[in-house]
């Protein structure tokens, strides 16, 4: 294809054939890519997995990150239709500011277009997990969580236990766990197999349980506790049952939509307190 340069007849032509929106724009990219010369080639793959920089970013702070000379960027725009990085930079813009209102005003719109609808239903859940998200930072007390790693680095063995809603979280923890050599054990409640006998005044348990509390999980925490074992409670509140036992409290609020929550915040800090105490435990051995 002819570079053409702004300003003159061909660069009309050029701008006459520039795609319309993202999608457009992608669709001309993928079936492109592959033709465009390496240092472009670079820069497409760039912009496929970084597009909402394209709205936010000069031609400068784009060829850095793509790794490109700025002309290589200006070289792409005319490749994809457009007279300059300008005329491209506003058709993402233009996305952008339609992709990522607030989220009230997102969600309204979806409720307008149908309220039943999977993509709806999908930012429901998407709003749902980043309120939670948001709010896990200032809920969790830093001094509690360092003294629920402090305690779980220092157990023989580290028990978890949580059923229903909570078991994705315990499950991920025991697999996390696993991956760091750490001795833990997953309390399933498969077959009705009570596995509470392992627990030994040495070990720590993770607790975790959410409104409407668990009585399995609230019982075998307090079993634990009375023969000596460290409790670690993920809960969403401060006033949990679990505090009757004198049990590190996590706090962590999830949003519902309708009658089911997203795990975002729960299963962030899992990780989070699973990876310290792998971390802690690994730097002591």
């Amino acid at each position: 294809m002819i570079e053409a340069r702004p300003g003159t007849p061909d660069s009309q032509a050029t701008n006459s054939t520039a795609p319309e929106t993202t999608e457009a724009f992608f669709e001309r990219l993928g079936s492109t890519a592959d033709q465009l010369p390496k240092r472009l080639k670079q820069f497409a793959d760039f912009i496929a997995s970084n597009p909402d920089r394209v709205a936010v970013s000069t031609v400068a702070e784009l060829a850095e990150g793509a790794d490109v000379q700025p002309s290589a960027v200006m070289r792409f725009c005319q490749e994809m239709g457009f007279s300059g990085f300008s005329q491209m930079q506003k058709l993402f813009r233009s996305d952008y500011s339609q992709k990522w209102p607030d989220y009230a005003t997102r969600l309204a719109n979806l409720r307008e277009q149908g309220a039943e609808s999977p993509t709806a239903l999908l930012a429901e859940f998407v709003e749902a997990g980043r309120s939670s998200l948001e709010n896990l930072m200032t809920s969790v007390d830093a001094k509690a969580l360092q003294e629920a790693v402090d305690v779980l680095a220092r157990a023989e063995t580290i028990h978890m236990i949580g059923f229903r809603r909570a078991f994705p979280v315990t499950s991920y923890l025991a697999y996390a766990f696993e991956k760091m050599d750490v001795p833990a054990v997953l309390h399933s409640g498969i077959a009705n197999i009570n596995m509470e006998h392992l627990i030994r005044p040495n070990d720590a348990v993770i607790a975790v349980t959410f409104s409407p509390y668990t009585e399995l999980t609230l019982e075998l925490a307090t079993k634990a506790r009375a023969i000596g074992a460290d409790i670690v409670a993920i809960t969403d509140v401060v006033t949990s049952p679990l505090a009757r036992i004198k049990a590190i409290q996590l706090l962590v609020s999830e949003f519902d939509v309708g009658d089911f929550r997203a795990l975002s915040a729960s299963l962030s800090l899992a990780i989070a307190l699973a990876v310290s105490v792998g971390t802690r435990r690994n730097q002591s051995s």
